[in-house]
């Protein structure tokens, strides 16, 4: 499948074209709505009947709605009922909600309230007709990339069981080749005789791209790597990628296990920018600020709960592991018991965990509990996006027994983060493992535009109470 890179982050192209498409279905349905229910404005001196302004910032606001509930990903991976629900969610529910509160801020910029409810309904109908006909005209397997693998050690099996579980769309594994003497971790099903002549195979097999995925690559270890027909075969517009990138492209995370320093170094990333940085900055206390004050009527009942459940502190606060390993303490509403650490010792949170109490639950689940850490992003100690912060006594623990997790403290922890919406709630070392993929892929990859995505596709993790524990 054919994708393009921006900022960084890699989005496929027929996607790109349905949300480009759908938005120009929105843009229409407020300006059509307008032209039924507003007609003597088109004629008075030939005017328009909505301006440029509202219309681009309804269809905006739709298609970030569409974003935050995960349409897409629904639409391929769970079928048409659950994106059609997750649909009328996002747009009857969210959509509401947003333009509601943005009527206090942008009351020009919003549709009248009679005329945004008929204008929802035509845009919920109109991008239901094209998403129909995408999914009827988008063939994937007819459009794919053909992908073959070079090597069949133990980096080719995590790629293809990989790709196997995760159900990676657009690529079709054509299967492994190797001429390596070494032991054989792929099913047979999967091995590919050499070829003796690669230009002629590459051609008749229709090979997009070699994914190099060699265990070894020594000729004194048994390995052996083609150099000129790879060089040629890209010469030829095929691409030949190293299997770590291939990873970070198609599953949006860096593959732990196959990550060496030197891909590190010489990958396009990993680098800090004092403007970015100051952007950022500017950006975090901006919203930071504005949630306080929209947030704050949700505190003084949450405070009065807590009081009243379960009695004082009302706050509980821990020491976590900042940018650049430095300590800071992180502020919560309490959800737990007092006695939750008996002792003074960390324990990992559990699932279904009995030291939460009743409200703690509710506000777990509503992430109500993690309004005071606005003071944290307000100070400086968090950014609103970032990996989470972990605590000193588990962060010693993890950096014996993990490769690279101190490369995660190389940028600001924040709210939510990448991990948070790729992965469920850690609660060991090996759950730390895995999120810490998704970590290193922010820590190299983050931008503004990146930043945007997780506060947008966060209010699906909200709203379905995912990764609470």
């Amino acid at each position: 499948m054919s994708y393009i890179r921006i900022r960084k982050h890699y989005v496929h192209l027929p996607y790109l074209f349905l949300g480009i498409v759908e938005w120009l279905l929105h843009a229409a349905a407020v300006y059509g709505l307008a032209s039924l229910m507003q007609p003597e404005a088109s004629k008075l001196l030939g005017l328009a009947p909505i301006g440029v302004g509202s219309l681009v910032f309804y269809a905006s606001i739709m298609s970030c709605c569409t974003l935050s509930m995960g349409v897409y990903d629904a639409l391929v991976n769970e079928g048409f009922s659950s994106m059609v629900l997750r649909s009328l969610v996002s747009f009857f529910l969210l959509g509401s909600l947003a333009f509601t509160l943005f009527a206090f801020v942008f009351n020009g910029l919003v549709p009248e309230q009679k005329q945004l409810f008929w204008t929802i309904i035509a845009s919920f109908l109109s991008v239901l007709v094209v998403r129909v006909l995408f999914v009827s005209v988008f063939d994937a397997k007819r459009i794919s990339r053909k992908v073959l693998i070079f090597g069949a050690g133990e980096k080719a099996k995590t790629l293809i069981e990989a790709a196997e579980k995760e159900h990676i769309q657009g690529i079709e594994l054509a299967g492994c080749v190797t001429a390596s003497k070494g032991q054989i971790h792929v099913p047979e099903s999967a091995l590919v005789e050499y070829p003796e002549d690669w230009p002629s195979y590459l051609k008749e097999n229709r090979i997009s791209e070699i994914v190099v995925a060699q265990d070894e690559r020594r000729r004194s270890e048994g390995g052996e790597f083609p150099l000129p027909e790879f060089l040629k075969a890209k010469l030829e517009g095929r691409d030949v990628t190293e299997v770590v990138t291939f990873f970070e492209r198609e599953f949006n995370r860096i593959e732990l296990p196959m990550l060496t320093t030197s891909w590190m170094i010489y990958s396009d990333g990993f680098k800090a920018s004092r403007t970015r940085d100051w952007g950022k900055r500017i950006f975090d206390l901006v919203v930071s600020l504005s949630l306080t004050v929209l947030l704050l009527p949700f505190v003084i009942p949450t405070i009065i709960a807590i009081f009243l459940e379960t009695g004082r502190p009302i706050l509980y606060h821990q020491t976590r592991v900042g940018k650049n390993g430095k300590s800071f303490r992180i502020y919560k509403f309490r959800s737990m018991r007092q006695d939750a650490e008996k002792g003074g010792k960390a324990v990992w949170a559990q699932k279904n965990d009995s030291r939460v109490t009743r409200v703690g639950a509710f506000i777990r689940n509503t992430r109500l509990d993690e309004l005071p850490q606005l003071y944290n992003v307000i100070r400086g100690d968090m950014s609103f996006v970032g990996p989470r912060p972990e605590r000193p006594e588990f962060v010693e623990e993890l950096k014996e027994k993990i490769p690279y997790y101190d490369v995660r403290h190389t940028v600001k922890p924040g709210l939510m983060g990448w991990a948070q919406l790729k992965y469920p709630y850690g609660a060991s070392v090996e759950d730390a493992k895995n999120k810490l993929q998704y970590d290193l892929y922010y820590t190299k990859n983050h931008s503004f535009l990146m930043d945007l995505l997780i506060m947008i596709q966060t209010v699906e993790v909200v709203l379905l109470g995912k990764g609470v524990h």
